[in-house]
């Protein structure tokens, strides 16, 4: 049997059906699976053990784009896939599932798109309070799979041993070596729904460092924020003093490969809700995640409920969830109204919990 998995667009989504991929296995265990995904995510599946291949679509736009989707649609056809499963959604996505010509193609009832399936499945479009994992797995039901357990289909992402001998190699050039507690915090995002003040996290890498001279704090961030990255460290250096100023370091850029290696590496990750988060849901390392216009409970990672996982949110609004378009109120009070000190509070008591489970 040769199954198609079809995830387009962002990192975070493609974590997300990695639960799924292990349930199939499971479910179909001597089929052929395949997984089509775009060049920027293609890290979080390649090395996946359920997978037998990882096909990349290429990025183009206009009339290449065009060229490109039709070149890929007749290979997707040669293919003869007996399964397809269309986890996006998208006019992309649904349309090269319909290339196919699979006898059976899953995907969600989309105004327009639905006929390009052979089972559509609702997907409400109001923002629930459910896991995104959960709602992946809708398609899968369709299949008579039965619901995912976070303990049992956790989510997932190998780690590359070439990257982790890497990170250690630059972090041991910085002075950190691996009796160092890190906590690894992400300040940036693609989304300014998702942006948490940069004073904000200045005042996070200061407070944690000078409540335990032990640690260091590694910020990371996007290529394109890495100067407001190193702008954050500036601030979070002075007000950690010259004592502790050190204990605060850029280290450089880390592809996802690399940043999964960082993490698993580390005692803490602190980030908002964005692609980083979710590689950092694939390891067994505490996590806080800041939550703005969405929910933590949509978000927080799906894993082993005996890893620490805190969501820090701004409380009830009336404005929130959102869609993420416009900010109503146009303050982004969703982000603003957290202050750093809740951070650090959740901070501590997620490093503790980590402390007590490793002692069990």
């Amino acid at each position: 049997m040769q199954i198609l998995l079809v995830r387009l667009r962002l990192i975070g989504d493609v974590v997300f059906t990695t639960p799924a991929i292990r349930a199939l296995r499971r479910h179909y265990p001597d089929a052929r699976l395949t997984y089509l995904v775009e060049a920027q995510a293609a890290p979080v599946v390649r090395g996946n053990p359920h997978l037998d291949e990882v096909m990349v679509v290429r990025h183009s736009r206009g009339w290449s784009r065009i060229a490109d989707d039709w070149r890929l649609g007749r290979t997707l056809a040669r293919r003869r896939f007996d399964l397809v499963i269309d986890f996006h959604g998208g006019p992309r996505g649904s349309w090269l599932t319909w290339r196919t010509g699979a006898r059976q193609r899953l995907g969600y009832t989309v105004a327009g798109r639905s006929w390009m399936y052979t089972q559509a499945v609702e997907r409400p479009r109001e923002l629930r309070p459910r896991h995104s994992v959960q709602n992946q797995w809708d398609l899968l039901a369709a299949l008579g799979i039965p619901p995912p357990t976070p303990a049992g289909d956790p989510l997932e992402m190998a780690e590359d041993p070439a990257a982790r001998a890497s990170v250690d190699a630059r972090l041991a050039a910085a002075g950190l070596g691996p009796e160092t507690p890190l906590v690894v915090m992400h300040v940036s995002a693609g989304s300014p729904f998702r942006r948490w003040p940069a004073e904000s996290f200045a005042a996070v890498a200061a407070g944690l460092v000078g409540a335990d001279r032990a640690r260091a704090v590694v910020l990371t961030s996007g290529p394109s924020e890495s100067e407001a990255a190193e702008a954050i460290g500036h601030a979070a250096r002075v007000l950690a003093g010259p004592a502790l100023a050190e204990r605060i370091v850029r280290i450089g850029e880390f592809d996802l490969v690399e940043l999964r290696a960082l993490i698993g590496r580390a005692a803490l990750y602190i980030g908002g809700d964005s692609g980083p988060l979710h590689i950092a849901g694939t390891t067994r390392t505490p996590v806080v995640g800041l939550f703005g216009p969405t929910l933590a409970v949509r978000s927080l990672p799906w894993r082993d409920p005996a890893v620490p996982a805190v969501g820090v949110e701004p409380g009830p609004l009336v404005c929130r969830p959102c869609d993420q378009r416009t900010c109503a109120p146009g303050d982004f009070r969703c982000l603003t109204g957290t202050g750093p000190h809740r951070v650090i509070e959740a901070a501590e008591q997620a490093l503790a919990q980590g402390r007590r489970e490793d002692r069990r």
